[in-house]
């Protein structure tokens, strides 16, 4: 009779991790859970613990890594203000659909329902439910239960709508002697729906004169991607990305629409108003993809409404559609790839229009100051392989490459765009900085002033971990999105918005990274280049016109608009 050896049950966790396939894990040491760091040492050889600087900066780490790999990105933070920290990443990866494990060191079970040290009641505080911030909240009292709760967690965060599961790790716990073992790494079930219901789709697609497709949504891979693109070619449609999901659908593509979400392209918004049928693939359609629940009504909308989304939960909660389709993206974009075209199709002319209007939202509106912002992100695209990620933060100065950069799509063979769907500020510099990790392809991380002050010290976690990132970084001096709003509903009345800044090329350096600044268009092209060339990470700060508030007006003239109203009124 074979007899297994006990283990530390925090290096069967490390182990359990390994057989899941996991590389590295991101998070900020705690002394609630030194047996699992133990672990990580005993094992390192084979997985890493990514040390990184504050918790949210490394939550936002783990996310990227799950938007980028289809698989859990994992986050190791230890109990009450460990955890806290973390919430904005947690809460992103709900909101995105993004699979993610989070490991929460805890308080002794022996100590727990005193308001120990750091205690936190983590299943009120992180959900799970339809408004928490998780899909699912466990804690694991029991050592020899390792596998399964680990296995579980991994499962659920991939399956259905993927979204991030949370496991606390009572410190007590972590150092138990424990005989069992990994099990079997998890693979997310694919599925797609009933043969008949593809019928009906054929067929409404079939009595459509203006149909749109509306694409994004977590779970899609490269050939599902490919799928999807051959389905539009062959049956002549028009297809737009949801809310930053950009690199859903080619946006070279000459059936591409342009994108559904903040700041969307005027054109495409009545696009979508008029059509007679949306295709949703993927997509919850949240506030951002809808134009607020406007471009599309709710509950009932006025187009006929077709929704494909992976979880079952998801169809019928918001929208009643006409028909709804419960499929993973690779699943719904071979049924897709399947439904035999019809000879011609009645809109030729919709869709030709649809991409016309895309490519005229490209020329760009005359706008002040020594910076022409659609002139570099020109030059990056001009400069960056093909293959480049591009991660944003949150805030006005994201519209520039929601509007002007083009993706060139996941059917090229990766995913190439990381941005917040959640709307979270400091995200960008975190997930340029997973990128460069997990991928090694070549980064560039675009913020803004007062996004990049949010998780900025992660620098330093570039530098530890030998990543190579590019930083650009626009400052206007402001909180932009929040000053644009001001003058919008309160004309000249300018509270909380402004902000004194550092010099951000010498703290760059001051990290070991390059720092430059950058103040007219022409200086913009050279540092790029020199940042490519090095090995060495780069910060590349462009000082932009405080009147540059949107890509298409100034702040002048959002006042003036909004007095104007006033008076009227």
């Amino acid at each position: 009779m074979t007899t297994t050896t006990p283990t530390m049950a925090g290096h069967l966790l490390v182990e359990c991790l390994i057989a899941q396939g996991v590389e590295r894990a991101w998070g900020v040491p705690g002394e609630s859970y030194l047996a699992a760091l133990d672990g990580f040492h005993a094992h390192r050889e084979r997985i890493r613990f990514i040390t990184c600087r504050q918790e949210g900066g490394a939550a936002f780490m783990a996310e990227a890594e799950g938007k980028l790999t289809g698989r859990p990105g994992v986050l190791f933070v230890t109990r009450g203000p460990g955890a806290s920290n973390a919430t904005v990443g947690i809460h992103t990866a709900f909101q995105d659909s993004t699979p993610m494990v989070v490991f929460v060191g805890d308080v002794a079970g022996t100590m727990r329902d005193r308001e120990a040290f750091q205690e936190v009641d983590f299943h009120t505080f992180l959900g799970p439910g339809t408004h928490g911030l998780a899909k699912r909240v466990e804690r694991i009292d029991d050592a020899r239960r390792i596998p399964e709760y680990v296995a579980r967690a991994f499962a659920t965060a991939m399956n259905g709508r993927p979204g991030p599961v949370v496991l606390v790790l009572p410190e007590d716990m972590l150092v138990q002697p424990v005989a069992a073992r990994p099990l079997p790494r998890v693979e997310p079930v694919q599925y797609q729906n009933e043969p008949q219901r593809a019928a009906t789709l054929r067929e409404m697609l079939l009595k459509a004169k203006r149909p749109l497709a509306i694409v994004g949504g977590p779970g899609w891979t490269p050939q599902a991607a490919r799928q999807l693109q051959r389905f539009a070619e062959r049956w002549h449609l028009p297809a737009a990305n949801a809310f930053r999901c950009q690199d859903t659908f080619d946006n070279h593509h000459p059936l591409y629409a342009g994108d559904a979400g903040i700041a969307i392209n005027p054109r495409l918004a009545e696009r979508v108003r008029a059509a007679d049928l949306l295709l949703v693939v993927g997509p919850r359609l949240g506030e951002m993809t809808t134009g607020g629940y406007t471009l599309v009504e709710a509950p009932r909308p006025k187009q006929t409404l077709v929704h494909i989304h992976p979880d079952p939960a998801e169809l019928g909660r918001v929208y009643q559609a006409d028909l709804m389709l419960c499929a993973t993206l690779p699943g719904a974009a071979a049924m897709l790839d399947a439904l035999a075209p019809p000879a011609g199709v009645a809109w030729q002319d919709w869709a030709q229009g649809a991409h016309a209007d895309y490519l005229a939202n490209l020329e760009p509106q005359a706008l002040p100051g020594e910076i022409d912002m659609p002139a570099l992100i020109a030059t990056l695209a001009r400069h960056l392989p093909a293959d480049a990620v591009l991660a944003n933060g949150a805030g006005n100065f994201s519209s520039w490459a929601h509007r002007f950069w083009r993706y060139h799509g996941m059917a090229k063979g990766c995913r190439t765009q990381l941005a917040p769907g959640s709307g979270a500020m400091g995200y960008g510099v975190p997930a340029g900085i997973a990128a460069a990790v997990v991928t090694g392809r070549t980064t560039v991380a675009l913020t803004g002033d007062g996004d990049f002050l949010m998780t900025g010290q992660e620098l330093a976690t570039a530098t530890q971990q030998g990543a190579r990132v590019i930083v650009v970084l626009l400052n206007n001096g402001l909180y932009g999105t929040i000053r644009m709003h001001q003058e919008r509903e309160f004309p000249g009345r300018v509270s909380g918005s402004l902000l004194a800044n550092p010099d951000f090329a010498l703290l760059a350096r001051a990290y070991g990274w390059a720092g430059e600044r950058v103040a007219r268009t022409e200086a913009f092209e050279p540092a790029l280049r020199a940042a490519l060339a090095r090995e060495q990470s780069t910060l590349i700060e462009v000082v932009l016109d405080t009147e540059v508030i949107t890509t298409r007006a100034t702040l002048a003239s959002i006042t003036r608009v909004a007095l104007e109203k006033r008076a009227d009124s």
